[in-house]
């Protein structure tokens, strides 16, 4: 059925929630959603239901949707499969439309599940309501720093990013495990991200719908999606080819070798692509597609700094050989380029760097190399012909006898606000990692931590510029 998209928000950006299910205990879905949602910073309503009532968490519960006077955006459902019409039932009584079905037991779950699947069907067609999942793990947004919400018992909240106050990154995944790692990659890999909804059975939400209502909320940046299954491919690709015209899409597509397929046959029920048809798909719709959760991962990274992608020439910053020759490698596999320096470049960088250093692409500037000496040559590359370069990726190995904050304060400063797109990679052991990468970061350099990282990141990067060129 066409979806509403004001409907849709309110799923998305609740103003009031209901917990049906809710409890004291976070071993309990209800509970965890409860506590998730009290976590999140949710300002509005919140209405814990359990047929015990009393208070949770210091919350008054009421016993039914029932008895509530007035509905609430969403109730969230979060009890045993065979309550869960009931409960809608209740809910439907007192008003409410728009529901998140958390637990499974529907068309997955064989002969009984499919019954209870069309009886919910037929309930919601006949009064209008919208239901996401079942079968799902939630959703949780907390791209809007003055709208967050979380209706989910995912054990953690994704990391939001240095500046919260800046856009981020929203993953749509048909699978719940995908969606937890993604959000515990976010805290190791440093990415911002700000949504992350598991769509389940999609009985009334699919991939495309949420792709449509997050690519909406000016707080979004870049969308991610694990899908194994895209419904009708036609209808996708006319929804993400109007997106990623103004934003980027990374996909990332199980299922499609022959044993993937049977395991996603197995797992949803779905048929998946192939691999030439994921390809073909992502290639229509302007979809970045991304071979691995890691590749995505990386992609998403990037994308949230400079989300109009990059170009494909690069000078590579180093100040030491071998990360160089390995990110030479990689850049080549994944088709950037490593430009000539211009000649009065070189020519200026030979007369202020010591005579070991090697004054190419990439530029090594010696592992003794400290604050002046990177500062120098990045002020010097910043400061030429802007047009002989797309992109500086700079690797900095750190030694015992360098010490890596005062180069780490001087790169910071030289790369905010800079014309260029700069990306940074440390090696080595890194006894300062945390504050050092949030030195960078805040000053809009995103950090890797090895080289063929931040290659697959550049490479995604090119690739989403040139998707973007075609459109």
């Amino acid at each position: 059925m066409p979806i509403d998209p004001a409907r849709l928000q309110r799923i998305l950006e609740p103003t009031s929630v209901a917990i049906a299910g809710a409890a004291e205990r976070e071993s309990s879905a209800g509970g965890a959603v409860l506590k998730n949602l009290l976590a999140s910073g949710f300002t509005g309503r919140i209405v814990p239901v359990n047929p015990k009532g009393g208070t949770i968490l210091g919350l008054p519960a009421t016993r039914s949707l029932a008895e509530l006077s007035e509905p609430c955006d969403l109730a969230v459902v979060a009890v045993r499969p065979d309550l869960i019409i009931g409960v809608v039932r209740e809910g439907v009584s007192s008003g409410h439309k728009n529901f998140l079905v958390l637990p499974g037991g529907f068309q997955e779950a064989g002969p009984e599940g499919q019954a209870r699947d069309a009886e919910l069907r037929k309930f919601a067609a006949e009064h209008d309501l919208l239901i996401m999942g079942p079968n799902c793990a939630g959703l949780i947004n907390l791209l809007d720093p003055k709208r967050r919400f979380a209706g989910t018992f995912l054990k953690d909240l994704p990391f939001r990013g240095v500046d919260p106050q800046k856009p981020g990154v929203a993953l749509v995944s048909q699978s719940g495990a995908i969606a937890e790692e993604v959000i515990a990659s976010s805290h190791s890999f440093g990415i911002p991200v700000g949504c992350v909804v598991s769509v389940g059975n999609g009985m009334h939400l699919g991939l495309a719908d949420f792709i449509a209502g997050i690519a909406e909320n000016p707080y979004c940046s870049v969308i991610l999606f694990y899908a194994e299954s895209v419904g009708d491919p036609a209808a996708f690709v006319r929804v993400t080819s109007a997106i990623s015209k103004r934003k980027p899409i990374v996909g990332l597509i199980g299922g499609t070798t022959s044993v993937g397929a049977a395991a996603a046959a197995r797992h949803t029920g779905s048929q998946a692509l192939n691999d030439t048809e994921a390809d073909e798909l992502c290639r229509r719709g302007g979809i970045v597609r991304a071979r691995s959760l890691q590749d995505m991962l990386l992609a998403a990274k990037a994308l949230a700094y400079y989300p109009r992608g990059v170009g494909r020439r690069l000078l590579v910053l180093s100040n030491s050989g071998g990360p160089g020759v390995l990110m030479a490698d990689r850049c080549e596999r994944e088709g950037l380029e490593l430009v000539d320096l211009p000649p009065d470049l070189a020519e200026q960088l030979r007369a202020t760097l010591p005579p070991e250093a090697a004054v190419a692409n990439p530029l090594d500037l010696l592992a003794d190399a400290r604050e002046d000496r990177f500062g120098a040559t990045l002020t010097a590359t910043l400061a030429h012909d802007r047009h002989a370069f797309d992109a500086i990726a700079m690797i900095h190995v750190v030694p015992f006898m360098v010490d890596a904050s005062p180069v780490i304060a001087t790169l910071a400063a030289a790369s905010k606000g800079a014309p260029l797109p700069i990306l940074h990679a440390m090696m080595g052991t890194l006894p300062g990692k945390r504050e050092w990468f949030a030195t960078m970061e805040h000053a809009g350099v995103p950090m890797f931590t090895d080289v063929e990282s931040m290659a697959s990141a550049l490479g995604a990067l090119a690739r989403y510029a040139e998707l973007a060129r075609k459109e």
